[in-house]
């Protein structure tokens, strides 16, 4: 009995045994590790969301089903560790955003202003006939305008008693100077010559030639008629009389003009006056004309500003040997300025030469006298040129993509080195001059940083997403649209809109609204009713009164009103959608400014939106009434594209 307790005691431990053996066997087995790793964070399935509508989420890649715009993947990692400012991706998230970067670098670039203007007369050379004496015209030989006339062309047979008694006076005086030229009193003998010279000079001094003078002494009789010859060659542009008519002394008949040599009379913008400098190549063309290029120089810059249109006229004289060129023809011309460091012009041709400062295509290596008038030579350096290897450094630039504009601010998202993953900063920096693809950056960044050029709209918005500082919000988080009356200004903005008169602001209000009906035609895709629209817009423009406006007032308007100008310009002369659309970027800034700089009147509120996929993910903004989205930019192909950025309300509201 003892020895079968025994066996049973021995049985039972061992089964004991075997079964935590059997424990700590399965608690090794792989497939149990494989539970945990199904349920890691980095395992479970990936979230893809809309840029625009970050609500949105799915479970696998595709298309937005609001906008349309590809949704990008959501990684819970992204932008973590990264500082306030910086958004951190992996590889394949940038490659997926097709984001670029370039660098930052120093080089000459190419300015292009574009100007429009008219062909008009040389001045210097239009001549007049007119009559030197009172009189009756009985002939006119050239009876209508348009006439060509070589010097020396007879042009007018004039009656006049006044010449009749002032030939009298010259055969008397013929007479005594025969009388007394053989006699010995010299006194007498240069008496009489003197007269005859004094009689001579009226006559000359009248309008009739030595030839004239002399047929007269030979024939020794006096004539009443007067006939008159063209001073110079050209073609009569104006006949001011008649044949019959009496005329006094200084009345004008004819009017003359030399139109082998022509000036183009141009308009620069305020904003374009530090590219042009006296002296520089002008390519122009006419509509007459299409592909034929014509070239001059600037020979003027007008010293007075136009305060009603903020331009300048811009002289330039161009030779017109074939006669193609007419005055009063529209043209439009490019000058091309090669920007050095500060936004200074270098010319390689001008460099180091001496010009005419009234012949700017007299150049000299050497100082003088100019061959056409005798004026001194200038150095051209003093006219505002840079001399070419004078040292000048190279200016700093971007391209022009990189920038992302709102208002007075300009952000750039950089590429951090050094770390595991693509890292990109949010940095505002201090723009210069725009120079064709380039900006001039005046601090902020440094050579050799890399900027994002596409892509940058995504990185910002993916900011805002994170509730990070980002273009439309410089502080971060939920930007608050529509906080203040005219979109989140800053104090100081809103104090100036304060003092602007109730009156522009109706104004403002008018020229939004015709804004708005060119916004809405260009969501329908309509070609010819934007263009419509944009011309109705440039008369709008025109009638917003600027003397309502004092000091820094006046000067913000001034510098926008140039811009928008230009922009509606292009609108109205655009014959195809995209070009409508591409001058409608830049008419959209400058609404911007105007609102965020003066508000407008009125019971109403307004909205900017952004489309990131706008000229080829470049991204664009516009303003629009409602929160529906309408782009402007994409039309019917994705209506929906767009997110509101900004609302505006006026002091209304």
């Amino acid at each position: 009995m003892n020895s079968r307790i025994v066996l049973f005691t021995l049985l039972f431990f061992c089964v004991i045994f075997q079964g935590n053996t059997v424990a700590e066997i399965s608690s090794t087995d792989p497939l149990e590790k494989t539970i945990p790793q199904a349920i890691k964070p980095e395992s479970k399935a990936q979230t893809w969301t809309c840029s625009m509508h970050p609500h949105i989420k799915m479970p696998k890649p595709g298309k937005c089903p609001i906008c349309g715009m590809d949704l990008i993947p959501v990684s819970d990692t992204s932008g973590q560790g990264a500082g306030p400012r910086e958004y951190s991706m992996s590889e394949s998230a940038k490659k997926l955003a097709e984001i670029v970067t370039e660098p930052v670098v120093r080089k000459y670039v190419d300015a292009k202003i574009r100007m429009v203007g008219k062909v008009d007369y040389d001045e210097t050379r239009v001549g007049y006939i007119t009559a030197w004496i009172p009189g009756r015209l009985d002939k006119l030989y050239v009876d209508y305008t348009g006439v060509p006339v070589q010097k020396g062309d007879h042009m007018v047979y004039l009656y006049s008693p006044e010449l009749l008694a002032a030939q009298e006076e010259l055969l008397q005086a013929v007479k005594s100077a025969r009388r007394s030229g053989g006699g010995k009193n010299k006194y007498v003998a240069n008496m009489a010559y003197n007269t005859l010279r004094s009689a001579r000079e009226k006559l000359r001094l009248w309008g009739l030639t030595p030839e004239q003078i002399k047929d007269i002494e030979k024939r020794s009789k006096p004539s009443d008629h007067l006939t008159i010859y063209a001073p110079m060659s050209g073609i009569v542009v104006h006949k001011a009389a008649f044949e019959g008519m009496y005329v006094e002394t200084g009345t004008k008949i004819y009017t003359i003009a030399d139109l082998s040599r022509l000036w183009i009379k141009l308009d620069a913008y305020e904003s374009d006056l530090m590219w042009i400098r006296y002296g520089q190549k002008v390519e122009f063309t006419s509509e007459a004309y299409p592909g034929d290029i014509f070239r001059g120089r600037i020979s003027f810059i007008d010293p007075v500003l136009n305060q009603k249109t903020r331009t300048v006229k811009v002289r330039v004289n161009v030779d017109n040997p074939e006669g193609k060129l007419k005055p009063g023809m529209f043209v439009r011309a490019e000058v091309h300025a090669n920007v050095a460091e500060g936004g200074r012009v270098m010319d390689t041709e001008l460099s180091g030469k001496w010009i005419c400062p009234m012949h700017p295509d007299f150049l000299s290596s050497d100082p003088g006298k100019c061959d056409i008038c005798g004026m001194t030579l200038r150095k051209t350096e003093s006219l505002g040129y840079v001399k070419e290897n004078a040292g000048e450094q190279a200016p700093l630039v971007v391209p022009v993509s990189a920038v992302l504009k709102t208002g007075t601010r300009a952000v750039v998202y950089v590429q951090v080195p050094g770390r595991e993953q693509p890292t990109f900063e949010g940095r505002e920096v201090v723009l210069g001059a725009r120079a064709g693809d380039y900006y001039l950056i005046d601090s902020g960044l440094s050579e050799g940083e890399r900027v994002v050029t596409n892509g940058n709209f995504k990185i910002d918005s993916a900011l805002q997403i994170l509730a990070k500082p980002s273009m439309m919000s410089p502080e971060g988080g939920v930007p608050m649209a529509g906080h203040s009356h005219h979109g989140g200004m800053s104090g100081a903005k809103e104090d100036s809109s304060a003092k602007v008169p109730e009156l522009f602001k109706k104004q403002i209000f008018n020229l939004v609204q015709s804004y708005l009906k060119v916004q809405e035609l260009l969501a329908k895709d309509d070609v010819d009713g934007a263009v419509e629209a944009s011309k109705k817009m440039k008369g709008v423009l025109g009638a917003v009164d600027m003397k309502l406006l004092e000091d820094s007032l006046h000067d913000d308007w001034m510098k926008i009103s140039g811009g928008l100008k230009e922009g509606i310009n292009n609108q109205s002369e655009s014959k195809k959608l995209q070009a409508l659309r591409t001058a409608f970027v830049q008419v959209s800034e400058n609404i911007s400014e105007i609102l965020d700089s003066f508000g407008f009147s009125g019971n109403s509120r307004l909205y900017l939106l952004s489309c990131p996929v706008a000229f080829g993910w470049k991204g664009a903004s516009w303003i629009q009434e409602g929160k529906v989205t309408m782009n402007s930019y994409m039309g019917s192909a994705m209506p929906g594209c767009g997110k509101v950025v900004k609302e505006y309300r006026s002091m209304e509201n």
